[in-house]
């Protein structure tokens, strides 16, 4: 066996398939490389820093199998936790995976520095701090707190004061720091994922994303072209590391010059930008079209936007272009729940509308729907299914609404005392201990029984299966058929 590799920061991507998608992390949901981890290690190493990244879901590693590989291959200043999700806006799904390396890590390396960093460390930095076996949070962002706490390792300093943004401790008395600035030149800090630091023949597309081609969904990239969302919907969490509503982008020639990488050195086509909101600025968006026209690449790239954002003007581009695949946050078929929640000003009408025009410039389309929002009742779900039946979109999201840590939900079930999940992977859509929000009408068991028969309804609904056989083929109808034999076992319910 070689002898340890001495690096200054090792940066763990966190996370267990079989936890958070039950089944459906064997085959049909997506395998996804950790972009902010490959963004932070850049800015790391451009700040003269040695850095690894161990990411456990890629290589399906236990906690106790990710803590053994770190210690059996890295002597480091500093172990770094990036604990961010790839389903919309949830990371704490993957902090009791993150929990369970730390410990592993302190009984293995008792020595070791351990800091967390991603969306629920920021938005719970005490209480995170206070439960798990670690020296470190970041409230924020994080490239440049995780830069200042090594220097001092390395230094030898046993003061943090003045390092923007962190939690630590002093004799047992937890201390924090100043938030810092957000970092504000993203092209020169950290234009680019550290790609040739992950496993890339591990990552593999959504099933859906590959409906044109099924049983070729590798290789397979997400990537950033802008980080935050300048929207205040009430679900949302994406926004408590950047501590406010915001919005920043890298430039299209930025853009343009990792997608050059990507596609010459590791043969990508299959790429998802990762944006919580893609579709929104003109010259960003029309300038990454035009740079990928140019090159004459032949992609798959899907991407989030809004049924207010999706502007004629922009289709021809995105298809020309490889865009594939728009994700629009529907999020439910009332009016009224949706201005509950801070969703846009749109009607039933519009989005039917929205979904069309995008599906004639030759654009699939997956609708996200929630379930439980919390002015739900059972008719106003009902009017969502019947929304996402009409609209037929070539793939559905059927999401319960959940009170994310960081989120305008979680403080509105701590002022009701609504019932929260009581271990964070109860946060996971798909995982056993689920525990969506109630509302004010209904019980999180009812929600979440409508969520699964919603679910089985529309893959099952003859007027979908059509349209899929139409457009992908029979064996794409078949394999929709096998997703849909695959049942979620949920405690709630009595599973």
């Amino acid at each position: 066996m070689s002898e340890p590799k001495n690096v200054d920061v090792v940066l763990v991507n966190p996370g267990s398939r079989q936890a958070v998608y039950q089944e459906l992390g064997n085959e049909f949901s997506a395998i996804e490389p950790p972009s902010l981890a490959g963004l932070i290690a850049t800015y790391l190493q451009r700040k003269g820093l040695s850095v690894a990244i161990v990411d456990a879901p890629a290589n399906n590693l236990s906690p106790r199998g990710a803590a053994e590989l770190i210690n059996a291959q890295y002597i480091s200043k500093l172990i770094v936790m990036v604990v961010y999700g790839f389903q919309p806006s949830a990371s704490t799904q993957n902090m009791p995976a993150a929990g369970e390396t730390c410990t592993a890590l302190k009984e293995l390396i008792p020595g070791c520095k351990i800091m967390m960093t991603g969306t629920h460390p920021a938005a719970l930095p005490e209480r995170t701090l206070r439960e798990e076996s670690i020296d470190f949070v970041c409230d924020r962002e994080g490239p440049e707190t995780i830069l200042g706490v090594t220097q001092a390792l390395k230094a030898g300093t046993t003061s943090f004061t003045g390092i923007p943004s962190l939690w630590y401790k002093v004799g047992g008395v937890i201390m924090s720091n100043p938030s810092g600035e957000l970092m504000d030149n993203l092209d020169e800090e950290m234009p680019s994922v550290a790609w040739d630091l992950l496993p890339m023949d591990k990552y593999r597309a959504h099933n859906w994303h590959c409906f044109d081609h099924i049983f070729d969904r590798q290789p397979y990239v997400s990537m950033h072209t802008s980080l935050g969302c300048p929207y205040k919907c009430s679900f949302c969490c994406i926004n408590a590391p950047f501590g406010k509503p915001s919005y920043r982008m890298w430039s299209p020639d930025t853009v343009i010059k990792e997608i050059d990488i990507l596609v010459t050195k590791y043969g990508v086509k299959n790429i998802k930008f990762v944006d919580e909101m893609f579709v929104l600025n003109p010259s960003h968006v029309l300038g990454i079209c035009d740079h990928i026209i140019e090159r004459g690449y032949d992609l798959n790239i899907w991407a989030y936007a809004r049924v207010d954002t999706v502007k004629d003007s922009f289709l021809e581009k995105l298809h020309k272009a490889g865009f594939r695949w728009l994700a629009l946050g529907i999020e439910s078929g009332s009016k009224m729940v949706r201005d509950g929640v801070e969703k846009g000003r749109f009607g039933s009408i519009d989005i039917i509308k929205t979904v069309r025009k995008i599906q004639d410039a030759g654009i699939n389309v997956i609708g996200n729907y929630i379930f439980g929002l919390p002015d739900d009742t059972h008719e106003s779900m009902q009017e969502t299914l019947e929304l996402a039946l009409e609209a037929n979109c070539e793939f559905a999201n059927f999401y319960c609404a959940m009170a994310y840590p960081g989120s305008k939900l979680y403080n509105m079930a701590l002022e009701k005392q609504w019932p929260l999940p009581e271990t964070w992977i109860g946060y996971s859509q798909h995982s056993y201990e689920c525990l969506p929000l109630r509302t004010e009408t209904l019980s999180a068991a009812e929600v979440l029984k409508f969520r699964d028969e919603a679910f089985n309804r529309y893959f099952s609904d003859p007027g979908y299966l059509s349209l899929v056989e139409k457009k992908f083929g029979k064996d794409v109808v078949s394999h929709l058929h096998d997703m849909t034999k695959i049942k979620l076992k949920r405690k709630i319910l009595g599973d």
